[in-house]
């Protein structure tokens, strides 16, 4: 007689590694392999950085535009959501400033402030000095971290909440620069209100930003200067044009925002509590959604579809992350902790967040 096992293949698969499992000690294993299989990579290329940053922006504002002009509703719609998706990408490119050497990439910083981040009035300053903040190993987490909150602790009504906010966020940005600054340069107070709560692309509404510093202040100053004019430039054009072409743009920049915060809802898993972790527990609770499948290029562009593997490596440039990804995959492979950060797609996670608010009602 034969006998037959049955075998459960969730039984049989290994456990995934977590982030409570290395709150106390790093995985050193993966640290030093994420050290000795990059050697190599790590230096950012103008080839691939100017050509990807002018490219999106123009068909981003090429976009805009066709959105503006034409008169066939469908023909909108496309070119609204092609453009909302470039500028997105345009503006990621804010996460690389903020980690790239200052001479690695000679220009780029204020090339892309004129292109992209004044015109979309989120100037560099506004990440800069902050995102660092995130990476640190004693702050990440915590309550001193300006993009961390515990959403997956939170109320079930903080998730909606918390993506439909973003849609605001043109206008609010259109009254920060046109009202706030102005106001800030004659009132001391305004000023320091203005700097600490909302000159910071954060998410975390307890923090409060120091004041800047030496030739960051000077970079703040003239950055300031510029979105101040380009704001009142685009409520001027409102009194010349008519106030459809800037209700159009002011629409197409909110869906960008909208992508950005469902991107921001699901890069990390938002479990911690507050305590500072290791970095290996720092990895664990951030996400990669590595290939097959192109969805995550689009909904995190610029690398960020790799934002786990980025938190081991914040310097390294966003074209290098694809591959050091595939040489720590290959050489760890399945079960490893490595593995533990791997996530199939935006759906599976805010799924999972969203489950774990449930148990979280008042």
């Amino acid at each position: 007689m034969t006998m037959h096992q049955t075998i459960d293949p969730a039984a049989a698969a290994p456990a995934r590694a977590t982030r409570v499992q290395f709150m106390e000690a790093d995985d050193k294993d993966m640290l030093r392999a994420a050290r000795d299989l990059t050697k190599g990579l790590g230096e950012a290329k103008p080839g691939i950085y100017w050509p990807d940053m002018l490219l999106s922006a123009v068909i981003g504002y090429a976009g805009i535009a066709v959105t503006i002009l034409s008169s066939d509703l469908a023909v909108q719609i496309v070119a609204g959501l092609v453009a909302a998706l470039a500028l997105y990408r345009a503006l990621m490119f804010i996460h690389e400033l903020t980690h790239i050497h200052r001479d690695a990439l000679p220009g780029f910083r204020t090339w892309w402030n004129l292109l992209v981040g004044i015109p979309l009035l989120m100037p560099s300053f506004m990440y800069e000095g902050v995102h660092t903040i995130h990476h640190k190993r004693t702050q990440y987490g915590t309550p001193e971290d300006p993009e961390y909150l515990p959403l997956a602790l939170m109320k079930p009504w903080s998730l909606p909440l918390f993506v439909i906010v973003a849609i605001l966020a043109p206008v609010a940005l259109v009254v920060r620069a046109a009202v706030l600054v102005p106001l800030g340069a004659l009132i001391p107070a305004v000023r320091r209100f203005t700097w600490e709560r909302f000159s910071a692309l954060s998410i975390n509404p307890d923090f409060r930003r120091r004041p800047p510093e030496g030739d960051f202040a000077k970079r703040v100053r003239w950055q300031e200067a510029g979105v101040f004019v380009w704001s009142w430039a685009l409520i001027g054009s409102s009194f010349v044009i008519g106030w459809q072409p800037l209700a159009i743009a002011m629409g197409v920049l909110s869906l960008t925002a909208l992508l950005n915060q469902l991107r921001t809802l699901v890069a990390h898993l938002w479990e911690n509590e507050g305590e500072a972790m290791t970095v290996t527990a720092q990895f664990l609770d951030s996400v990669n959604v590595p290939p097959p499948g192109i969805a995550a290029e689009i909904w995190a562009p610029v690398g960020l579809r790799y934002h786990a593997l980025h938190h081991l490596m914040p310097s390294m440039p966003y074209h290098d992350l694809p591959e050091a990804h595939r040489r720590l995959a290959r050489e760890l492979g399945t079960g490893s902790t490595y593995e533990g950060a791997n996530h199939p797609g935006m759906l599976v996670l805010v799924a999972r967040i969203a489950k774990s608010t449930m148990g979280k009602r008042a």
